[in-house]
Formats: C-alpha cells, structure tokens, sequence
C-alpha cells in the first residue's frame, strides 16, 4: 500500500487546496478498499480524505480510540446497529466498537482523530485506518450505539451573521476535552465572509460549488486545510456548499462582528 500524501500537517499559518478529482486512489492490503488520503499519520491515527468500498465489503471488526466521521458520498454501509445512509454523516466516538458492511459500492469522506484497534486474530490490516494496530479489547459500553448517524441536510440553518452564509450546526464535543465542530456552511451567490484567523486547524470539503480561499479556488470534490495562525478570505462569486471541521474559534480581524463560522 503507498503511503504517499499530498500534505503533512504544518502550523505556519498557510492556506492548502487540494483537487481530490486530480488525486490517484490508492490500494490497500484488503481486496475491495481503497483509500484517496490528503493527509495520514500512522504515528496519530490521523486521516483526512476518501474511503471506497466495493460491494459486499467489510471492513472487519474494530474499535475507534479517538472521533471519526463518515459522510457518505454513495452508496451506505451498515453494522449491528443499522445503516448509515448516502448523505448522512456517521460519527464514531471513542470505543466505538463494530464491523461496517458495504453491500452496495460506497465511497466517504472521512477524518479520523486518534488510533484504531484490530483484534489480534484479525489478519492482515485492511489500511483504511491509519494507525491501526491488532489489540485485545471489548466493547466498554455495549449498551452504547457504536456511532451517530445525523441526516445533516434536515438540521435548521442558522445564520452565521454573516450576509448570505447559513451554518447547519452537526456536532461538537461538548462532553470532551476537546474544543471542536463541525458544520455545514451554505453560502449564496455574492456571499463574502470578512477576512479572519485560524486560532487553531480548520478544514474543509467542498460539495458542491466554488469558493475562492485567499488567491485560490476550491470546487466540488476540493479539500482545504487552514494552517492555525492563517489570515482567511472566503467568498463565492455563485454559492458553494461545505462542511467543515474547526478545531478552534475563528478571530475576526476587523473587530468583533458577532458572527460565529463554526457556532461557538
């Protein structure tokens, strides 16, 4: 399996885009997987970018020891507790224990936080986890469903107090250390966001649309990483339609607007 990745994640203050239509897909040790990263680290357990399933196709037992979210592009993929469906977002937390079945072709955007674990008779690691490794372990909340399945294009849309920008709000981690969100950003045509600064990583997936971010275009299928300590022009000449991650709090530099990007 190449380990090849177009980013490795960096703090200077930069803004990346990058085209995953331009990208090679990538084989993994398991027949019917493949991976199209825009960023791995094994040593982390961390991955942002595509995950393709062929039909009837597992990904075999495993556990989650650290958030991973799934939007699923095509097709769906299902577990013990049911199936997560085309245009759902499918949120594991830690200890998320379960096997996920593809029975149609399926292909997701995935970011995962932290390791995942195998267990030690598993064979051969499929590769679509980075940082996977074989452990004992056991559900430790088997009366917990292993993810949260959340159909993000019924949640309200929130204006983000800025002209012509909704925010969708799909989760954050309330109940954590961590200070982290994400939601889906509806901008209309015209739509131009005051310019402000990455506190900390934010990154983004288009899904339909264009953005301009800084000097540089982002489309449909385009993934944009927001260095922390990076100054951020967003506008959309003719709409665009993203979810993104915020691992922090944006800060405006024209002065406090009350707008709130990621729902702070």
């Amino acid at each position: 399996m190449s380990t090849e990745v177009p980013y490795v994640r960096s703090a200077q203050g930069r803004v990346h885009v990058f085209d995953a239509s331009a990208l090679p897909w990538q084989d993994t040790p398991k027949r019917g997987l493949r991976t199209l990263p825009i960023r791995r680290d094994d040593a982390r357990g961390e991955y942002l970018g595509l995950i393709a399933f062929d039909a009837f196709t597992r990904s075999g037992l495993h556990q989650h020891q650290g958030i991973a979210t799934s939007f699923i592009l095509e097709g769906g993929l299902t577990d013990y507790h049911g199936p997560v469906h085309q245009h759902e977002v499918g949120i594991n937390y830690k200890g998320s224990t379960h096997d996920a079945m593809a029975w149609v072709p399926t292909v997701l955007v995935s970011k995962l936080e932290g390791p995942v674990t195998y267990p030690r008779d598993a064979g051969v690691l499929s590769g679509i986890h980075a940082g996977s490794r074989h452990e004992d372990f056991r559900n430790p909340d088997p009366g917990v469903p292993p993810e949260i399945n959340v159909r993000i294009d019924a949640l309200p849309r929130r204006p983000a107090g800025v002209e012509g920008l909704a925010r969708q709000d799909i989760y954050d981690y309330a109940h954590s250390d961590d200070d982290r969100r994400l939601v889906q950003w509806h901008l209309r045509p015209e739509t131009e966001v005051p310019a402000w600064e990455a506190t900390d990583w934010v990154e983004l997936w288009v899904r339909g649309g264009e953005l301009a971010v800084n000097t540089q275009r982002a489309h449909a299928n385009c993934f944009v990483v927001v260095e922390p300590g990076a100054t951020v022009r967003i506008a959309s000449g003719y709409g665009a339609l993203a979810l993104v991650w915020a691992e922090g709090r944006e800060r405006w530099l024209g002065g406090e607007t009350g707008a709130s990007l990621f729902g702070y």
